[in-house]
């Protein structure tokens, strides 16, 4: 090798600090590459999102093919696999998405959405309408994949928690509204209508105009939903007498009629929806799912119990659920049907020797003891830590309206519970 370049003169390197500017490598993003590469190529071979579509290709999905309106022989543009919808809607609940609009950017821009799309494209209407249409096929879903963990002998149901979620509905604190006031504002909004249809019997060019067809639907909605607020006037006045206040002081929502003032966790008051979830305490399976609109656990403990019953014919020998939920009517009711109540005894009063009824006198014989105690903090354990689960994933308030959305975004997060808690079953016991 030194024969080969004897001739060369001695190279000798100059020092850094040399005259000339620094040698870099820069940013250059304008240069065209060309990648091969497929969607499935994106993603590793045990991503979540393969995981959600595996368990989704399991689910029974006739109900919402049966539904599609798109059919072979009938003109049309084709309809969106209800799979990809109902993967999309669960991977992104696990993800803590919750936005329709930002669920469609993700389907662009982001590998895992990309993928479960597979080249489909998506609007956010598509998936905002399919997110809280879908209720009653969530409810079955969940119904028979509960059922399919106890014939697999997974979980059991001989003792259940129960607890509510305070969900802050989109309505403003500004938009409650008296029985008086509701009225006046229906007498304006009807005015609104019937000058607006009188301007289009008078020119009727006048229709056509985006800005006329905007204002007589914005005029439209307003109508209908105080006409919602003042349906639901008549219960809120007599929930009013109920606590002892006045009917004329009760006010309902024109936004959202079914909305309530409750207290919040930080122990503020703001208009909100009750979401109520019961648990199994063997792995913290959710088993039951409901949106209440009243703020006081008690009403919705029995219902519950009830809602066990409809979905599996079974009735928990335990239940197990904090001080909101104790009433005496329903400790006779539960005891009835063969069910132990595990809630704390204080601050419901000791009457006179012979006053309480067997099973009230029972529980609280139940909750004196350490054993009794030690099954209730069983409680704490599992529902709380569903409750956590739901408020990491982001359900601390919702953008949509009435009990019936919230009741069907509570089953995707159900679902979507469900579905971790299975894959962390199954990693422990590998």
């Amino acid at each position: 090798m030194s024969k080969l370049f004897a001739d060369l003169a001695e190279q000798r390197g100059e020092p850094a600090s040399a005259g000339g500017a620094p040698r870099l490598r820069r940013a250059e993003r304008r240069q065209m590459e060309l990648r091969a590469a497929s969607l499935d190529e994106l993603l590793s071979a045990d991503h979540p999102a393969r995981l959600v579509w595996c368990a989704v290709e399991r689910m029974d999905l006739s109900g919402l093919v049966d539904g599609v309106m798109a059919r072979e022989g009938v003109g049309g543009h084709p309809a969106t696999d209800p799979a990809i919808l109902v993967a999309l809607w669960l991977y992104a609940t696990i993800d803590g998405v919750g936005s329709a609009r930002e669920l469609a950017r993700l389907c662009e821009s982001d590998a895992p959405y990309r993928w479960l799309c597979g080249g489909v494209s998506l609007n956010h209407h598509t998936l905002s309408d399919f997110r809280v249409s879908q209720a009653e096929w969530l409810d079955r879903q969940l119904t028979a994949s509960i059922a399919a963990l106890l014939a697999g002998g997974l979980i059991g149901l001989e003792q259940v928690a129960q607890d509510g979620l305070r969900i802050r509905a989109s309505a403003g604190s500004g938009s409650f509204r008296r029985q008086p006031s509701l009225h006046k504002a229906r007498e304006l909004a009807a005015a609104q209508i019937e000058r607006l249809r009188s301007e289009l019997a008078t020119d009727p060019a006048a229709g056509r105009s985006r800005r006329q067809a905007a204002q007589q639907r914005a005029a439209a909605d307003r109508l209908a939903r105080l006409d919602a607020a003042l349906a639901a006037m008549d219960e809120a006045m007599a929930r009013k007498k109920r606590n002892k206040g006045k009917p004329e002081d009760a006010r309902v929502s024109t936004t959202d009629s079914q909305a309530r003032v409750m207290r919040m966790a930080d122990g503020g008051f703001r208009p909100a929806y009750n979401l109520q979830l019961a648990a199994e305490t063997r792995h913290g399976f959710v088993v039951g799912v409901a949106a209440s609109c009243s703020g006081a656990d008690q009403d919705n403990l029995l219902p519950m119990v009830d809602q066990l019953w409809a979905r599996h014919g079974v009735r928990p020998a335990r239940w197990l659920a904090d001080g909101g939920f104790v009433s005496k009517p329903a400790i006779d009711r539960l005891s009835e049907q063969g069910v132990e109540l595990y809630a704390p005894a204080t601050g419901v009063a000791v009457p006179k020797q012979g006053e309480e009824s067997s099973a009230v006198q029972a529980w609280r014989g139940r909750m004196a003891e350490a054993a009794g105690q030690a099954v209730y903090r069983r409680r704490a354990a599992v529902i709380e830590w569903v409750n956590a689960g739901c408020r990491n994933r982001g359900l601390y308030a919702i953008n949509i309206r009435g009990a019936a959305k919230l009741r069907a975004v509570g089953l995707w997060h159900a679902l979507a519970h469900n579905m971790q808690c299975l894959w962390r079953v199954q990693r422990a016991a590998a």
